[in-house]
């Protein structure tokens, strides 16, 4: 039987201007591909009808999407800040604190890697242009395609993420405009951009709980992306 992931989307409107909820296929491909089984986590979950359907879930992706409430982290404010909805972070920060509480199999992506920063205590760069210094461009889309090589990212040799990729550099893609600025506590940073910008997270001693700022779903024509969606899927299978 294929592990059943839990996959987070965001809301929006219909070509007719219907409200949606709604993810790029690119995810569900990726853990299809993997050999997991995906399932849409809408935001308009409450705490019981969560917390109903958690124990089917065998890992949950946290995938990329709009900003997170500034207040929620003490932010400084920014008037690129877009995107917010108060019900996926409230659904997304309530998952991230129950995986790590549980050991839950969880993968972040982009947004996602900024979620699990804010939910253990950490904060972001509202807009990385104007607040930190030297900064690459992170933000490459929609200028250029989802899948354009936009830096390296350095992974550290100690770190689980290092085995599961298999290489200490990576080639990867950039489509955000925040990041993680201080670190929260229990967390680990074990890739960084050459900006020295954090890229990848993970929990020592979970399971599987990984995040990373780029969006692998995109990449995955690579072996190391594809090295780490197998990974995931094979932690939710256990």
């Amino acid at each position: 039987m294929h592990p059943v992931i839990g996959v987070t989307v965001y809301d929006g409107l219909s070509r007719s201007g219907l409200p949606i909820a709604a993810l790029n296929i690119a995810y569900i491909n990726a853990i299809r591909q993997a050999g997991g089984s995906p399932i849409l986590l809408p935001n308009q979950l409450g705490e019981e009808e969560w917390r109903d359907i958690y124990p089917l879930l065998n890992g949950i992706m946290f995938t990329g999407g709009g900003d997170i409430r500034t207040e929620l982290f003490e932010g400084i404010s920014h008037p690129k800040v877009d995107e917010v909805d108060d019900e996926r972070d409230s659904l997304e920060l309530s998952l991230l604190r129950q995986v790590s509480q549980d050991g839950k199999p969880f993968l972040g992506i982009c947004r996602g890697c900024q979620a699990v920063n804010v939910a253990f205590g950490g904060d972001l760069y509202t807009h990385i242009p104007d607040q930190l210094a030297n900064a690459l461009r992170h933000d490459c889309y929609p200028d250029l395609p989802r899948n354009f090589i936009a830096h390296s990212v350095r992974v550290e040799e100690s770190s689980k993420s290092r085995s599961i990729f298999g290489e200490r550099i990576l080639q990867v893609n950039s489509l955000h405009h925040q990041g993680i600025k201080k670190l929260a506590p229990g967390l680990k940073a074990v890739g960084f951009s050459p900006d020295r910008l954090i890229e990848a997270v993970e929990i020592p001693g979970h399971p599987f709980g990984i995040a990373v700022q780029w969006h692998p779903e995109w990449l995955t024509d690579q072996k190391p992306m594809q090295r780490l969606f197998s990974a995931f899927v094979e932690a939710s299978s256990g």
